[in-house]
């Protein structure tokens, strides 16, 4: 039978640690206290940590954290097949014999209840104290950063607005697997070889939701949000729109992390036209020089939005510039059934969806947002002038919804299924 050994952490046992950690929790488990960025981290720093191997093969560790007389046990990890075998109690046991020489006299841990180390700590004359409530506070992404925030014009934007994104299943899914999984599970993205995203172009009609995905990214990731406005830099600007886009994106640079989103991107990055004369060759110049220094930095996602997507310039669609280029098309009918859920909330129930969703065939979400507040409102009217209770019926949202006029057309439609074809990169 194979024998396992001790001995202290070393840098290269980084990735084993990472994935032996992540495999011995149990089912179910709650999350530990110490995030395994953390215990690594403090490991790296040459805090006390020891591994146990059996051979090259990593099976288990134990760090810790000193703070004066004081230690906080951080990790005690053991690869499912080497339980039970002493190994917690030894690494916890040499843990201790460094402490101890450091002049540390009182060791604590906290674990959730069953965490592994749990045994070992028991066995090895630690004692759980009850009537004891851990409090912990975590802020915002970024919250040191109000006041340049503010400045900028960006917010934290709250909690929620991820799932708060009726239908677009698809797009949803792509969005969340290639591009908000990465970012927000970096260690493990690390793990399996994934390069976190950084920029990202997100194309398709008017009124589809590119600006609200942008904003549900940001809220997912707790990242702050800032919009860059075109038309805003160039208002005023003393040296011209270049010369404002560099000043933007050096204050970006100060944030801790930020999700930077630029609508209507055509416009600082149309197509050039290899005139000397042409205003906007600058421009675009300036912000293909920008882009790559902001991808250099972590904590950062550049999304840009365009209607027209041919119309970008073809070195700013380089993959060396945008991770992806993404479709955001317009809503099909279970789309359009949970957007109309959303809005209607629970007057939903009393009415006849399927009419609604046929009826607004050629509707993005934001226009059935429109229909929706107007078929609202003429009930709302009608009770004022007659008092009689009566709820608001299909018949007002189906008249909303013929008043409206849609943004969509089939042209736009087909232009829009032709530049999947020629454009998308997922």
């Amino acid at each position: 039978m194979k024998t396992w050994r001790l001995r202290e952490f070393r840098d290269e046992d980084l990735d084993q640690a990472i994935g032996m950690w992540d495999q011995s929790r149990l089912p179910d488990e709650p999350l530990p206290v110490f995030s395994v960025s953390e215990v690594m981290a403090a490991a790296q720093a040459g805090q006390p940590a020891v591994v146990a191997v059996v051979g090259e093969e990593l099976v288990g560790m134990a760090v810790a954290q000193t703070q004066g007389d004081r230690a906080w046990v951080l990790l005690v990890a053991l690869a499912a097949r080497w339980r039970n075998r002493g190994i917690g109690s030894a690494l916890l046991a040499e843990l201790e014999r460094r402490l101890r020489g450091l002049g540390v006299r009182r060791i604590s841990a906290l674990l959730p209840d069953e965490a592994t180390g749990a045994k070992a700590l028991g066995n090895s004359g630690y004692r759980a104290r009850g009537g004891l409530t851990y409090y912990e506070k975590v802020e915002p992404h970024g919250a040191g950063d109000v006041g340049l925030l503010a400045e900028l014009g960006g917010q934290v934007l709250p909690a929620g607005m991820w799932d708060a994104v009726a239908g677009m299943v698809q797009e949803k899914q792509i969005i969340e697997k290639q591009i908000v999984l990465p970012l927000a599970e970096p260690t493990v993205a690390d793990q399996y070889g994934v390069i976190q995203p950084k920029a990202a172009i997100l194309f398709g009609p008017p009124g589809t939701g590119k600006t609200s995905f942008a904003k549900a990214v940001a809220s997912r990731l707790g990242w702050p949000f800032v919009e860059l406005f075109p038309s805003r830099l160039a208002t005023g600007a003393s040296g011209g729109l270049a010369t404002s886009l560099r000043e933007a994106f050096a204050e970006l640079a100060e944030l801790e992390a930020v999700v930077l989103f630029i609508d209507e991107v055509e416009e600082i990055a149309g197509t050039r036209s290899g005139l000397a004369v042409d205003p906007g060759h600058g421009v675009t110049n300036e912000l293909l020089k920008l882009i790559p220094n902001f991808r250099e930095h972590d904590d950062r996602l550049l999304i840009c939005a365009t209607n027209s997507v041919r119309s970008l310039d073809t070195a700013f669609l380089r993959p060396g510039r945008f991770d992806y280029v993404l479709p955001i098309g317009p809503p099909d009918p279970d789309a359009r059934a949970a957007i109309w859920s959303r809005y209607l909330g629970t007057a939903a129930e009393t009415l006849d969806l399927s009419r609604l969703v046929e009826a607004s065939e050629m509707f993005t979400p934001a226009d059935i947002e429109f229909a929706a507040r107007k078929g609202a409102q003429a009930a709302f009217e009608r009770e004022m002038q007659h008092r009689q209770g009566e709820p608001a019926t299909t018949d007002d949202y189906l008249a909303a919804i013929t008043d409206a006029r849609p943004s969509l057309t089939q042209q736009a439609i087909t232009d829009f299924e032709e530049d999947i074809k020629h454009y998308t990169r997922m």
